[in-house]
């Protein structure tokens, strides 16, 4: 999957896509990531041939999604952010349906249908309406009818915004087997964690364009080899910190100041000298590795919000 300086306007002043390109080797999995509003799903509906970019050139599967949008959508599977599942049908419905919709003859539509409840631990419920389903299984239902006619290549828009942990972790597993199974994957979350266990590499998006990509540890290197966290008693109190502790190009969120620690240790140390110097006692104190987490915030300036929904743009 290839895409070129992808470029989309809404309207005279929304610029949602400006010069994105993007790589996906067969078999792998690309993590998009952005805060709210920095192009991820516009880029998706491009690639899905939802949306015709004012400018650009996409290539999926081996077909060009301009030139031909119809074989591309053949080619490709989608999951978007919401669960596009027909509350009134059963969930062997709804899969029989979705192939059904593919050309599928009836008897290999029901065929399929049986083999993915199954896969999809959703067998027991086959027979129930899926408004009956819980949260998990609605998005576990709608990632099966995105794999109904075996689609080499799969979108899945934030696949997992509003699961509990537990169903989180129990989609990780499916999308796992997938890949192991040979599916290109693109995925766009604002659940860094997510990204980090599944995407063999990332980009990282803002005002439409990518700012980083790399490998999880690519990215988490550019940051040193260690960041000290400071919690302090309110975000007053943690902004006075981060002033203290500028030059170390501290940063702030909330109540918490992040200081990258090249220097390991003495990092730590200076830090602590800093707050005794200034009457500061923290409530908490330490020294860790970087996460995607702190690669966000220092590339974008401010922490991923998996509460809100991407706009449009």
């Amino acid at each position: 999957m290839v895409a070129e300086d992808l470029r989309k306007t809404f309207g005279k002043d929304v610029k949602a896509l400006e010069g994105v390109s993007l790589e996906v080797q067969p078999g792998t999995v690309l993590g998009l990531l952005g805060p709210n509003g920095a192009g991820k799903t516009t880029t998706v509906n491009v690639l899905t041939t939802l949306l015709r970019p004012d400018s650009g050139r996409a290539v999926v599967a081996g077909v060009d999604v301009l030139a031909d949008p119809a074989e591309a959508r053949r080619r490709i599977g989608l999951a978007g952010q919401y669960a596009a599942v027909d509350e009134m049908l059963t969930g062997t419905e709804n899969l029989e349906l979705v192939g059904r919709l593919n050309h599928m003859a009836t008897k290999d539509a029901r065929t399929r249908a049986t083999e993915l409840l199954d896969q999809f631990e959703l067998s027991d419920a086959a027979g129930r309406p899926a408004k009956t389903y819980s949260g998990g299984m609605r998005r576990r239902l709608d990632l099966a009818a995105a794999l109904v006619a075996r689609p080499p290549v799969l979108f899945l828009d934030e696949p997992t915004t509003g699961l509990d942990p537990r169903s989180r972790i129990g989609l990780w597993g499916v999308i796992e087997q997938l890949v192991r199974d040979g599916t290109t994957l693109l995925l766009t979350t604002q659940y860094l964690e997510e990204a980090d266990r599944l995407a063999d590499r990332i980009s990282v998006i803002d005002h439409g364009r990518v700012i980083a990509e790399g490998t999880s540890s690519e990215l988490k290197a550019t940051l040193g080899a260690a960041v000290v966290e400071v919690r302090l008693d309110s975000p007053e109190e943690a902004t006075r910190v981060q002033q203290l502790l500028a030059e170390r190009e501290a940063t702030v969120e909330d109540d918490l100041v992040r200081v990258p620690a090249p220097d390991g240790t003495r990092t730590l140390a200076d830090v602590v000298r800093t707050l005794d110097g200034a009457g500061i006692t923290a409530r908490g104190l330490a020294s860790r590795e970087p996460s995607l987490d702190d690669v966000f915030l220092s590339l974008t300036g401010q922490a991923p919000d998996a509460d809100q929904q991407e706009q449009p743009a």
